[in-house]
């Protein structure tokens, strides 16, 4: 069977890296320890193996689509549905008191990754189902808890989040969905909802759906606001379910992730959809909020897999494929010579690396921001704020990274197999349009780039930006202990300078009130500093594999290190520099994009 994960390069940053261990020394997770997470996580690949990646070309080629008011969905959703409950992947995270492991995140974070990686059409149905299941569980009341989410996190009912609505988009304060009070406790949900994944299928007999809407007479935009539960089907008294007056009206066929149902849903059409207020009236915006940043992480977390599996992919073909003759010194090549295999070719190796640093940086990447999220939960005070700032200022970045870097790397890898990776024969194609969806799912690259630059590096008078710098700055420290290292230490700190500057421009605008201009290039901004953050990790990276190599550690092969310090060398040649061409762009005085009343754009 084909590689789509490296189960060595993924232990090396949880246990070497990121130091999972040291989770386990407080009392949320003193349940595990590292034989523990390696019978999880080995487990995970064996469902994988078996079960997920032989069905995954198959669900593309027959995807889930709308047939007389029902979704039709591949058998691997309900089988999927069915062993995260059994392996308790949909409850790892969840307090003991709701039925959950109390797992770290990070070890969750590294098992999706797995199964994604394997088949990244399956694995948002338990995703979501883990997320409106901690919406309830964090703001609804104990009857919401006890009525909903057992059978969710079993995987036998499913959950989903109900934002979008066709006039609104990404706009929530346009949506229209109504709410009206009745006098036995319950409201009347009126509305539609696109977009809604997973909204739909045969194979769980009730949908939770966690949903937006507005109560009769709120007030307008965003501050109007409640959340909602509002069930598929209804649980009458004797606990048998009856339907709840939610209808799928379609489903929207897509470039990619096709065995991923992606639904329309009406609520309420003959004034009979029941819903449960979760939380105070007006609040649900900022309570989706918590599933909206799980989220964002899950959509990175695609990206990365997605690109992972085409790197593995493209790597085999590479190491099989015979053609063309290396060039020798003297510039001419031997015609006598037998066709070299394709990995020889320097082009060919060029991106191969760049897939290869790509995807492993975004996996310390997401690792790092899962484990700012299970600090949070457990340290307290400065610590926990610190965490919490990192966290929030990591989750623009952590969304974007591996979407659209990793559709560059995936890009790459069919550029490697050539005219055969765009042809059916081979999966790079369906590995280019499945990627190219995570960068437009919860929130374009777009609005986080705005979130970025107009929220997270201001909060707190830019003290989230601060702590970053000084984690950077312990790293080069670290780094500059090694001779071979010292070069790359060195350009991180130039770089880090480099960032301030096009910071100190900017903010030059954001105080005059300007926040239009200094917020018209924030894509650019996103780019330009995820590259730092990006080499920054690269650089830890290249800390840890070169003190293991000196200290002798037989935890992995001499050779595994030394792959890793000759991937960090190569971010820093072939992706850091990238930083000082879009330095000018966001340091330019010219404005060319901020609509003048002459519109120039036609």
């Amino acid at each position: 069977m084909a590689e789509y994960v490296n189960m060595d390069t993924l232990r090396f940053q949880l246990e070497q890296v990121h130091h999972l261990e040291s989770l386990f020394q407080y009392p949320r997770y003193q349940d595990f320890d590292p034989d523990a997470i390696h019978i999880f996580l080995d487990a995970v690949k064996d469902f994988s193996d078996q079960e997920l990646y032989p069905v995954f070309r198959e669900m593309d080629e027959n995807p889930a689509y709308f047939k007389d008011g029902k979704i039709i969905a591949h058998p691997a959703v309900g089988r999927t549905m069915e062993k995260m409950g059994e392996l308790g992947v949909i409850a790892a995270t969840f307090d003991h008191e709701d039925g959950g492991l109390q797992m770290p995140g990070m070890a969750l974070l590294a098992a999706y990754f797995i199964m994604e990686a394997a088949n990244n059409h399956v694995m948002g149905y338990p995703g979501l189902t883990d997320g409106a299941a901690k919406l309830i569980t964090t703001f609804g009341n104990e009857h919401l808890k006890k009525t909903y989410v057992p059978n969710m996190l079993s995987g036998q009912w499913a959950g989903t989040m109900c934002l979008t609505e066709p006039q609104a988009g990404s706009s929530l304060s346009d949506i229209t969905t109504t709410a009206y009070p009745t006098q036995e406790g319950y409201y009347k949900i009126k509305g539609q909802k696109i977009f809604i994944s997973g909204g739909d299928h045969a194979y769980n007999e009730n949908f939770i759906h966690l949903l937006l809407a507005r109560i009769e007479g709120a007030p307008a935009g965003t501050k109007g606001i409640s959340l909602f539960v509002v069930p598929k089907k209804r649980i009458a008294a004797d606990g048998s379910l009856a339907p709840n007056d939610v209808i799928t009206a379609g489903d929207f066929q897509k470039l990619g992730q096709r065995g991923y149902c992606t639904t329309h849903l009406v609520f309420g059409e003959s004034d009979d959809c029941h819903a449960w207020l979760v939380g105070e009236p007006h609040k649900g915006l900022k309570y989706m909020f918590q599933m909206m940043n799980d989220a964002r992480i899950s959509v990175g977390r695609g990206g990365l897999s997605i690109a992972s599996a085409a790197y593995h992919a493209s790597l085999q073909y590479a190491q099989e494929r015979p053609q063309g003759r290396r060039v020798m010194d003297s510039g001419k090549k031997d015609p006598n010579q037998e066709p070299v295999l394709i990995i020889k070719h320097a082009d060919v190796r060029r991106m191969l690396l760049l897939q290869k640093v790509i995807y492993e940086g975004s996996l310390s990447l997401l690792l790092l921001a899962s484990k700012c999220h299970d600090l949070m939960k457990v340290t307290e005070g400065e610590e926990r704020n610190k965490n919490r700032l990192l966290l929030e200022l990591l989750t623009p970045i952590a969304k974007t990274y591996p979407t659209e870097k990793g559709r560059e790397a995936v890009d790459n890898g069919l550029q490697v197999l050539g005219g055969y990776g765009y042809c059916s024969d081979f999966v790079l194609q369906q590995y280019l349009r499945d990627i190219r969806i995570m960068a437009i799912y919860e929130g374009t690259t777009g609005i986080q780039s705005l979130d970025l630059l107009g929220r997270k590096v201001t909060m707190e008078n830019g003290k989230a930006a601060q702590l970053l710098a000084a984690e950077m700055q312990q790293t080069i420290e670290q780094a500059l202990m090694f001779d071979e290292l010292k070069p790359y230490a060195r350009q991180l700190g130039e770089k880090m300078k480099l960032s301030q500057k096009v910071l100190n421009f900017l903010m030059l605008f954001a105080m005059k009130g300007e926040f239009e201009r200094f917020l018209s290039d924030a894509t650019i901004f996103m780019d330009f500093f995820s590259t730092l953050v990006l080499g920054w990790l690269w650089l830890e990276m290249g800390v840890v594999a070169k003190r293991e190599l000196v200290s002798g550690n037989t935890a992995f092969s001499p050779d595994f290190y030394e792959s890793k310090v000759h991937a960090m060398k190569f971010f820093f040649k072939y992706e850091l520099p990238r930083m000082e061409g879009l330095a000018p762009t966001l340091m330019s005085e010219e404005v060319l994009t901020i609509l003048e009343e002459k519109e120039v754009i036609g």
